[in-house]
């Protein structure tokens, strides 16, 4: 692997030469040390974490981070403390080659793969938890799961040292809770959200879904249509929680293939459950399609009677027109 020293001068020799390939670390210390040297020139860093088995979701994330910043490092890390199935864990596809070779090609100067030992040395005792957006949802759903996200990310940080950090908003519940920690405990760290990045036919891109056989593969997309359905019940004046949420499991449940987990409309700051929406909203589906357990998000603008016709009643209805394929806030690959 490669030295501090040498990953200088390999990134020195990208600004005069151009790109000379990607620079892999399996140390942390090394890892960091090569960030500080390149901060010491000037360098603005971007960071993109990731689990590994990289795909153009991952790919846009590291392209923005190239576009914004001079120094752009991954990390590849499966990080066990996040999982609360270890069957699940096995299971997670891995990729490291491909995973270099995508991270490279998108424009990343540096990869870290550390081994679990590297992120969690023996004696280990520290968690960081924030309860207030860990509790419901996916905290409700996969228990400490965000205990080991925010752990894990604290410390990918700390490697890190000042930067910007992109995270997709497909995992929106774990981009709100790792925006709250980085600001909670003052870290150098602006975390920036990206649109999702979906397939043609509207699936969120993710590495799970690589397990989803033929049929599965035809089923998921349910949960994008279910999106679609509740944005255009807020769109058509539904300003009711419930209503809302009821159309959007209402279009799951049509879907002989895919088991519910949730479906909520969520105040898009703080995750809250208002009973009437109103102003930035985020929907929020769960599910699992056959053994692969998938999420997917959709925000929206839910405008209040007053604020878009003033001085005007509005009336509203809770029935779904058919959803349109607006994607003004998701990207789909070319």
């Amino acid at each position: 692997m490669t030295t501090a020293a040498e990953a200088v001068s390999v990134l020195r020799a990208s600004a005069v030469r151009g790109r000379t390939g990607v620079v892999v670390f399996d140390t942390v210390g090394a890892f960091t040390a090569a960030l500080d040297e390149a901060r010491t020139g000037g360098a603005a860093v971007g960071l993109v974490p990731t689990m590994g088995s990289l795909h153009a979701g991952h790919a846009s994330l590291i392209s923005r981070a190239r576009a914004e910043c001079d120094v752009v490092a991954v990390t590849v890390f499966v990080n066990p403390t996040q999982f609360d199935d270890v069957a699940d864990l096995a299971a997670y596809p891995r990729d490291p080659d491909g995973d270099v070779e995508l991270a490279g090609s998108a424009g990343a100067d540096m990869v870290l793969m550390p081994a679990v030992e590297e992120v969690y040395p023996e004696g280990s005792a520290t968690v960081v938890s924030l309860p207030s957006l860990s509790g419901s949802f996916e905290g409700e759903s996969r228990p400490g799961h965000f205990d080991g996200v925010a752990t894990v990310v604290a410390k990918l940080f700390a490697m890190t040292g000042r930067c910007r950090a992109y995270f997709g908003e497909k995992d929106y519940q774990q981009l709100a809770l790792v925006r709250t920690m980085a600001r909670d405990l003052c870290l150098p760290v602006e975390v920036i959200g990206c649109p999702t990045v979906r397939d043609a036919d509207g699936l969120a891109l993710s590495s799970r879904n690589a397990r989803l056989s033929v049929e599965q593969r035809k089923a998921a997309p349910v949960l994008y249509r279910a999106l679609l359905a509740g944005r255009r019940a807020i769109e058509c004046g539904s300003r009711d929680r419930s209503a809302v949420e009821s159309i959007m499991r209402g279009v799951i449940g049509q879907e002989p293939l895919a088991r519910l987990d949730y479906a909520a409309a969520v105040d898009a700051s703080d995750l809250s459950s208002p009973d009437e929406l109103g102003g930035a909203v985020r929907l929020l589906v769960a599910a699992r399609v056959g053994a692969v357990r998938l999420i997917d998000n959709l925000g929206t603008f839910a405008t209040t009677p007053e604020l878009a016709h003033p001085g005007r009643r509005q009336s509203v209805t809770t029935s779904p027109v058919a959803p349109q394929h607006r994607l003004d806030d998701e990207r789909h690959p070319q």
